[in-house]
């Protein structure tokens, strides 16, 4: 008997904090606690039992319930299928929902306004069978981010990923970097 072979795509973040004159910031990071208090309403940023500040920070994605259908338009170009190669930031505090068709609340100014990334192919298991989006937004104000999406339009579109994380404060003069990554796997 022949066995099935699953199917499936796996998102992931990283973020990257600099001042204007280019030093690391440090990001917090929650720990499992901390990212249950948070969804509880209950944010409390106590080193080490609640997370830690890190230079950076890696969060998994969730994917979509439209970025899997538009996947699947991609795979069979059905009805005009678009590639995903926007990047937006939110202050979204909402939980990310496999429901989600857009930020819960998207940042449109302090130099923050969804861009369009720089797209490549990188091995994670199996040679470039990730798609990486990766975008630096120099900020023109004072923001605390908290969720980012990955999009295939430059106002609207389908948003293939989500996640809401706990929050980055940005400030004038700092760049937020963030490198999306889509394994494809099996």
């Amino acid at each position: 008997m022949e066995k099935l072979q699953k199917f499936g795509v796996i998102g992931e973040m990283t973020f990257f904090l600099r001042d204007k004159d280019g030093n690391s910031k440090e990001i917090w990071n929650e720990n499992f606690l901390g990212k249950i208090l948070r969804k509880a309403g209950l944010e409390a940023r106590i080193q080490f039992l609640t997370g830690q500040f890190k230079e950076g920070m890696v969060t998994r994605n969730l994917i979509t319930n439209a970025g899997f259908a538009e996947i699947a338009n991609l795979l069979g170009n059905v009805s005009a299928p678009v590639a995903f190669t926007f990047l937006a930031v939110g202050t979204g505090t909402t939980p990310a929902d496999p429901a989600d068709t857009d930020l819960e609340a998207e940042i449109v100014d302090s130099g923050l306004e969804r861009a369009g990334a720089t797209v490549s192919r990188v091995t994670t298991t199996e040679t470039n069978d990730t798609l990486q989006l990766t975008n630096t937004w120099i900020v023109s104000g004072s923001k605390a981010v908290t969720e980012c999406g990955a999009f295939n339009d430059d106002t609207a579109g389908i948003m293939l990923g989500h996640q809401v994380f706990s929050a980055i404060n940005v400030e004038s003069g700092d760049s937020l970097q963030i490198i999306y990554k889509f394994q494809v796997s099996a």
